[in-house]
């Protein structure tokens, strides 16, 4: 085992992922610092004292990031056979991967869990260490897979170490835990030096420039013995191109054959002797020629058989690739797409192809369109964008390259790349010829998306518009389908720029038959008042699924609207629909849109412990799939949940973190619920006043159409109340009032019953009060009758009618007490010990043996208590079966069971 020269905390801190590991628990570390500072080396110490964990290793190429899922295959090639125990989706998912089935046509981040899957079961009963050096490398599709497992682990005794460079775009997103590298010591740096035997001068030359990269510590002195000691001064270079010199040097003083056997090895990806050999045949040169390298230590045969090779560092690639002259690169490249002539290779072939192109070539760009084609189709999408973009460039026609530009743009947006996706939009957008509707409605809604997602609301809203605009007489179906997204959009800017689209989606000449005819006659009811009840959500989505399909986001839409139009439980049916089919197909990116709509209908509903557990697991989702929009999102309804228990510093917590996206332009997406929650929080308090100010700014602009402003009302009209200001509540009663007799559910008449008790002389109130509580009985929302009961109990009980006040606040106390609303149970409590009621304590109902659970307990515990295997739930929630298992296992003692079918039975006592 080599020696590892101040070295001693790094080392000390992976040996303790290593003991964990051989505990049974998972880690995850990212190491960071510049080239040559040791990260390889490191990862070397861990792979020779892993013991009995197994290993799996894998390097990014620099060269290999245009095909996708290029790094898993090297990475996971070893441990592929565990896929047979996988479930179905997620084995095929890999076997398409790997060549080894068709295209799935399966979710993006089916590929993750699958991994995370394989990992698991890879590690068997000892445990596994995964090693991923030069991370920066990777391609997107394999990296984001490898992120997204690693995310998610926790009891699969798995270790999974990514090294990377400092200072590249590229590598592991944000989120894992680093462990950043710095130069040596002055002692350490020393002690690495004396393995050469220098002069003093040199040495303190050495030690200069080398500023403690053990890399330079060792490649500088035999640099400065082949150019006789003689050279610039220290400094002259950065550090990095120094070493890329000393390397080259040493690549220049090989035989010229060796030399272009090196530049062949440089340009290809994967390091295949096979195919270096045969394309350097191409060149003239041979396996001998390969030995001088092999002798100087330049290059390495690795694996079990010595069929692959790599060179000693990625910086003497990169030097030898970079110092070779165009006309050998392309000559080069030339050579391995002749050496790449089987089917299995046409996606390697095609790029060297296209690198060995310097003009235009209808052919070449075909190849790259057709390789583009197939990484979209294995969600490669960033290899796809960098295909489409390449193959436009080598477009012979005008026409053609524009619309692999377009295509471009869109897999750059489906890759997450926005920035890249805005640029191919608009720059294709300037040279597009007239009449191509179809490349003009997929560039609009690009561009949109991308502008969108980056926070820049009112030009992506502009941009779906002016697009829907153009195509309104000749193609109205897209432009429906525009409007449909600029719904969206102009939900982040107002209530007028709502209402305007809602008119002009109402106002195209749609055809009776096109699918977006129901759409737009059921969304129309967001645009003010309207006289006739919207139609039920499942009419309209009968009617349309009776025209055609409709895309997945535009049911997301109509889930948001039937929300904003009171149909609580059929926007949650849907929800509930979509979430499920998400997980059936692994769609983990898409998830967090669908639960924000069933989060959102389990708190309308009172159903407090459902929607914290929605929202916990979409949170975890959001971040580890980097959808931030979605983090503020869910850290606002956790906010909420957060006041209604009275956790007041939980709630300060999540409230930042929801309004943590604001712009100077743009508000937090999770603005709405974070003021509704803020001031939920201070009336629960008794921080009327501040209630109220909170409450107050939900109603103006951008926010007063959104869904919180809508449903806040009756917290700010008892804030109002409370505060003696009741004429600060009568604008916003009164556009409640109106939204409530739009939409006609007894739900909400019930809650404008119950401000007009609040608000009426004691001798109206009981009238108002009694109305609401019977159309509370008839809707059956606990919580509302409840806050209902509360109120009606204190008004009550100040009429000195004490008897009757008991019973009001006894119910109201016993589902607070249920839902653990502390504030609400402390005051309904303080409220009969008003009445004469001394002592009352909590109910002490069966369900609370359930509340002692975490949301992913509490999940689980359900998934198994309705019989689901631990592989099952695993799928299901995106997790590892031993991460499962793990749950369960704290899950029963706290249940006071010891199996499935006593959690079965308890969990229908409970009603989990």
């Amino acid at each position: 085992m080599g020696v590892l020269h101040g070295r001693e905390a790094e080392q000390a801190v992976l040996a303790g992922l290593l003991a964990r590991a051989r505990a049974g628990a998972s880690s995850a570390l990212l190491l960071r610092g510049e080239p040559g500072i040791g990260k390889t080396a490191l990862l070397d110490h861990v792979a020779e004292t892993a013991g009995d964990l197994r290993l799996l290793r894998g390097t990014g190429v620099e060269f290999e990031a245009e095909l996708p899922f290029s790094g898993l295959q090297l990475l996971l090639r070893p441990a592929l056979d565990a896929r047979t125990a996988l479930p179905g989706p997620q084995r095929e998912t890999l076997e398409a991967i790997f060549g080894l089935g068709p295209a799935t046509g399966s979710e993006s981040m089916l590929v993750g869990l699958a991994v995370l899957s394989l990992l698991a079961e890879y590690a068997g009963q000892t445990g596994l260490v995964c090693l991923v050096d030069d991370a920066q490398w990777l391609d997107r599709a394999s990296r984001d897979a490898l992120v997204f497992a690693a995310r998610r682990l926790h009891a699969e005794a798995v270790v999974m170490i990514f090294a990377a460079r400092d200072g590249e775009e590229s590598g592991p997103e944000p989120g894992l835990p680093e462990l950043r590298l710095s130069g040596l010591g002055p002692d350490a740096a020393a002690a690495v030096l004396d393995r050469h035997p220098l002069t003093p001068a040199v040495r303190y030359r050495v030690l200069a420039e080398a500023g403690g990269n053990p890399l330079a510590l060792l490649e500088l002195p035999i640099a400065l013995a082949g150019e006789g000691g003689t050279r610039s001064s220290p400094g002259a270079l950065p550090l990095t191109s120094r070493l890329q010199l000393a390397f080259h040097g040493q690549a220049s003083r090989m035989p010229e054959a060796c030399q272009t056997l090196l530049l062949v090895a440089a340009v290809d990806e994967t390091g295949e002797l096979g195919v270096i050999l045969r394309a350097a045949g191409v060149l003239g040169a041979a396996v001998e020629d390969l030995s001088p390298a092999e002798r100087a230590g330049l290059v390495v045969r690795v694996g079990a058989d010595g069929t692959t090779i790599r060179f000693r560092h990625p910086l003497l690639r990169a030097a030898v690739h970079q110092r070779a002259p165009l006309g050998q690169r392309l000559a080069a490249h030339r050579a391995l797409a002749t050496a790449l002539n089987s089917p299995e290779h046409a996606d390697r072939r095609a790029w060297h192809l296209a690198a060995a192109t310097t003009g235009a070539d209808e052919a070449v760009a075909g190849a790259l369109e057709r390789t583009a084609a197939r990484a979209r189709e294995r969600h490669g999408h960033e290899a796809a964008a960098a295909a489409y973009e390449r193959a436009a460039r080598l477009s012979v026609e005008p026409a053609a390259r524009a619309r692999r530009e377009a295509l471009a743009a869109e897999a750059a947006l489906e890759a997450g790349d926005l920035e890249r996706a805005r640029a191919l939009g608009d720059r294709t957008a300037r040279r597009l010829q007239d009449g191509d509707a179809a490349v003009d409605a997929r560039l609009t809604r690009v561009r949109a998306f991308a502008h969108f997602w980056q926070g820049a609301y009112t030009t992506a809203h502009r941009l779906l518009l002016d697009g829907a605009a153009r195509l309104r007489d000749t193609e109205p179906g897209e432009a429906a389908a525009s409007l449909v997204q600029a719904m969206h959009t102009s939900w982040y800017l107002g209530e007028r720029q709502l209402s305007n689209t809602v008119e002009r989606l109402t106002a195209l000449p749609l055809d009776e038959t096109d699918p977006f005819a129901p759409v737009a006659s059921y969304l129309a009811h967001l645009a003010g008042d309207r006289s006739e009840r919207p139609l039920p959500l499942g009419d309209t989505l009968t009617a349309m699924r009776q025209r055609g399909r409709v895309a997945d986001q535009v049911l997301m839409i109509l889930c948001g609207a039937a929300l904003a139009l009171g149909q609580d439980s059929d926007a949650y049916e849907l929800a509930t629909a979509l979430a499920a089919e998400h997980r059936d197909r692994g769609g983990a990116g898409r998830l967090p849109t669908v639960l924000f709509f069933m989060a959102e209908g389990e708190v309308f509903t009172g159903r407090h412990r459902d929607a914290h557990a929605t929202a916990t697991e979409a949170l975890r989702l959001a971040r580890d799939t980097g959808q931030q929009q979605w983090v503020s999102q869910f850290s606002s309804v956790l906010a909420y949940l957060d006041a209604v228990a009275g956790r007041e510093s939980d709630c300060r917590h999540h409230v930042e973190a929801g309004l943590a996206d604001a712009t100077a332009t743009a508000m937090s997406p999770g603005a709405p619920w974070a003021h509704w929650a803020w001031g939920l929080l201070d009336l629960g308090l008794g921080r009327a006043e501040a209630a109220l100010t909170r409450f107050e700014r939900l109603t103006r602009e951008p926010m007063r159409h959104h869904l919180c402003a809508t449903r806040s009302t009756p917290d700010l009209v008892e804030a109002a109340v409370r505060v003696g200001a009741p004429e600060r509540a009568a604008d916003p009663l009164a556009r409640f009032a109106r939204w409530a007799g739009s939409v006609r559910q007894p739900w909400a008449e019930a809650l404008v019953l119950r401000c007009r008790g609040l608000l009426a002389a004691d001798d109206q109130a009981e009238s108002f009060y009694l109305a609401a509580l019977a159309l509370h009985d008839h809707e059956g929302r606990a919580l509302e009758r409840a806050r209902t009961a509360l109120l009606y109990g204190e008004w009550l009980r100040r009429a000195r009618r004490k008897a009757e006040a008991r019973t009001h606040l006894s119910s109201a106390l016993e589902v607070f007490d249920r839902l653990r609303m502390r504030p609400w149970a402390d005051r309904a409590r303080g409220e009969l010990t008003a009445a004469g009621v001394h002592g009352h304590r909590p109910s002490g109902r069966v369900d609370g043996i359930a509340a002692d659970l975490t949301p992913q307990e509490l999940q689980i515990a359900r998934l198994a208590a309705q019989g689901m295997s631990n592989r099952d739930i695993a799928a299901r929630l995106f997790l590892s079966h031993r991460t499962v298992g793990y749950h369960l296992y704290k899950a029963y003692p706290k249940l006071g069971v010891a199996s499935r079918g006593e959690l079965g039975r308890l969990a229908e006592q409970l009603g989990l």
